[in-house]
């Protein structure tokens, strides 16, 4: 028999927890942490399975643009910038950054300046679609492409066409713009070169050329060539 000096020992030497104690603790714990731990483990019940989604079919757009008429295959994901360069051979309109940010793609619907990056294709059915070609009187450059020469408004030129036709919006929705209008109606569209003075000055001539060909002819806003 034990007279409770190993007990005591226990408690003396282990700083007040017995052998007994420590076991009594310890097993059920262990016993917990098995417990859990196969619990854990248990194959997760199987996802439900995801239906198979068919390859969208093109769709066949007809696009307006620049006074004619074209039908073409387009992807429900296509750009308008991806179908007038790469389906119609558009390229004066340009990609820059593709996230509406620079202005470089930016063409004329209804009459308006849209960033054809940010535009789908599809969008565009059944409206006039304007880009940088569709603004020469024939072999000759209109109004804006010319003021733009004289103002010598480029450098690099990448932007050039993407400038040209949102002074072509601005001035078809206001004939005679200060500098205040013409500022802020060029403001979606970036130069690296920093020509922005030279911009300006073309589109203000641009607005006296665009007049003086229209003697006693108002401009009007969204009247879309």
């Amino acid at each position: 028999m034990t007279d409770g000096s190993d007990e005591r020992n226990d408690l003396e030497t282990n700083g007040g927890v017995s052998r007994r104690g420590f076991l009594g603790s310890v097993v059920p714990a262990a016993v917990g942490v098995a417990v859990a731990t196969e619990a854990l483990g248990a194959p997760a019940k199987a996802p439900a399975p995801v239906p198979e989604v068919p390859a969208t079919e093109p769709s066949k757009l007809t696009l307006t643009v620049n006074g004619r008429t074209h039908k073409v295959l387009v992807e429900p994901r296509d750009t308008l910038l991806v179908v007038l360069r790469e389906k119609l051979g558009l390229t004066g309109t340009k990609p820059g950054c593709e996230r509406g940010e620079c202005g470089a793609c930016t063409v004329l619907i209804d009459g308006v300046p849209r960033y054809s990056c940010l535009t789908l294709a599809l969008e565009a059915e059944g409206r006039q679609v304007t880009t940088v070609e569709g603004l020469m009187n024939g072999e000759e450059l209109g109004p804006v492409q010319q003021a733009f020469v004289e103002e010598d408004a480029f450098q690099c030129g990448y932007c050039t066409p993407g400038q040209v036709v949102a002074a072509e919006g601005l001035l078809r929705a206001n004939a005679e713009p200060t500098l205040d209008d013409i500022r802020h109606g060029m403001s979606g569209n970036l130069c690296r070169c920093g020509t922005y003075a030279h911009i300006f000055n073309a589109v203000g001539k641009a607005a006296k050329l665009r007049k003086a060909a229209q003697p006693g002819k108002a401009a009007q806003p969204g009247n879309a060539r």
